[in-house]
């Protein structure tokens, strides 16, 4: 069974002042963040004498709170839009300018901060090939590890084949990084499959398990019982908050009420016209923006009708609750693969277009089956979420062999 957020594994003593940076390219959504931000805290609350830096793109990571030895560097946003292009957040600057601006400033941090220990979330080059002149480097300098983070699942393996092709991305993770994790379980999905990594490559993959939350900043939860309805950041969100909104107006006496938590990116006229429905149904819905700590709104539920999202997912896991989960399938397959393979194993149930329809009624249908359903706990979560404490075994090793 996994340690809480922040602990440590039995057995590893703790170190020398090591310094870790972790690079989180933030184009979208929150999900990189908030799973850079999660590690940093283990890594820090494990070891009194290490601090973390986060190098991100997210545009609101100055809403979140942050442990005391971890800081981040707010890097100059961009914007993805719908045809899959970037678009600069900052006047005058065009998307290569931009990315330069980015790739300096990296390359600032790190030499300025050197690092034991740089762990790059996803993406092996960055955003548009910006860490390859900082990889360069810390490779011809050789004091610094540097790990390559995935998540459980990154697309269906043809499409993500032919994204690393097209980025260097294969070329640099044989390259630059001394090890390969994985924030999920073997025996759930290979985010890897598909991908032609050397066999020496692979020998450097581990898999670490899910990435456990608990609630560290307490907020404020309804005294009475709800159904916490989150899109994660929010972005690509609408037609999972509208079905949830046609469900409570279809049916006036569907129960729990629900808390509806739109995310930072859902805004402007899409969340002006929920906000008027919402107010419509007296109460039975209410709704806020965005929660930094959504922890404690999720350790409160009855249950969680969200979307597929890795760290939605943890939370899921983490806080053992009954979840309907209404993957996305554009741009990419992630979340149907990880919500249906979830769904295999009995810890979630998933809404598929496909499969089950799209309809205000089915909607209905599987909110009043969540008191039912089993928890994930009852299908073996526990087991699934040691992933904090392989991280911190796993740096604390890997420094240690600078």
């Amino acid at each position: 069974m996994g340690a809480a957020e922040g602990s440590g594994p039995e057995g590893v003593e703790k170190g020398p002042p090591q310094r870790v940076m972790l690079y989180s390219h933030d184009t979208f959504g929150l999900g990189h963040l908030r799973r850079s931000r999660a590690l940093a805290s283990a890594l820090t609350a494990y070891n009194p004498n290490a601090s973390a830096i986060i190098l991100t793109g997210s545009p609101v990571a100055g809403r979140f709170t942050f442990p005391e030895k971890v800081d981040h560097v707010r890097l100059p946003g961009v914007t993805k839009l719908p045809d899959g292009t970037y678009v600069s957040q900052t006047l005058g600057l065009d998307i290569d300018q931009t990315t330069n601006l980015r790739s300096g400033l990296i390359q600032t941090a790190v030499e300025q901060y050197e690092p034991d220990l740089l762990i790059v979330d996803k993406e092996p080059t960055g955003f548009r090939g910006e860490l390859l002149p900082t990889l360069e480097w810390l490779t011809d300098r050789g004091t610094t590890r540097c790990v390559l983070g995935l998540r459980d699942v990154l697309d269906e393996p043809t499409v993500l084949a032919a994204e690393w092709e097209r980025k260097g991305a294969t070329i640099a993770t044989e390259r630059f990084y001394d090890q390969i994790w994985v924030y999920g379980p073997r025996s759930i999905y290979d985010p890897t499959q598909g991908l032609p990594l050397s066999k020496e490559t692979r020998a450097r993959i581990h898999w670490t398990g899910y990435l456990r939350r608990e609630v560290t900043d307490v907020a404020e939860t309804p005294d009475t019982p709800y159904v916490l309805i989150t899109p994660g950041g929010g972005g690509d969100g609408k037609a999972m908050v509208d079905l949830v909104l046609e469900a409570y107006e279809l049916d006036p006496s569907l129960q729990p009420n629900a808390v509806l938590v739109y995310g930072p990116f859902l805004s402007g006229e899409v969340r002006e016209g929920f906000e008027a429905r919402v107010a419509k149904l007296d109460g039975r819905v209410t709704a806020v923006g965005f929660e930094s700590r959504i922890e404690s709104l999720f350790a409160g539920a009855e249950g969680v009708v969200c979307m597929g999202g890795y760290n939605t997912f943890c939370e899921v896991l983490s806080f053992d609750k009954r979840a309907v989960i209404v993957p996305r399938t554009i741009p990419r397959l992630e979340q149907w693969i990880r919500a249906s393979r979830a769904e295999e194993l009995g810890l979630v149930r998933m809404l598929d277009e496909d499969r089950d329809g799209m309809t205000p009624q089915t909607m209905v249908d599987f909110i009043r089956a969540l008191p039912t359903q089993q928890k994930p706990s009852e299908a073996g979560a526990n087991g699934l979420l040691d992933g904090l404490d392989v991280v911190v075994a796993r740096a604390t090793a890997l420094m240690a062999e600078k």
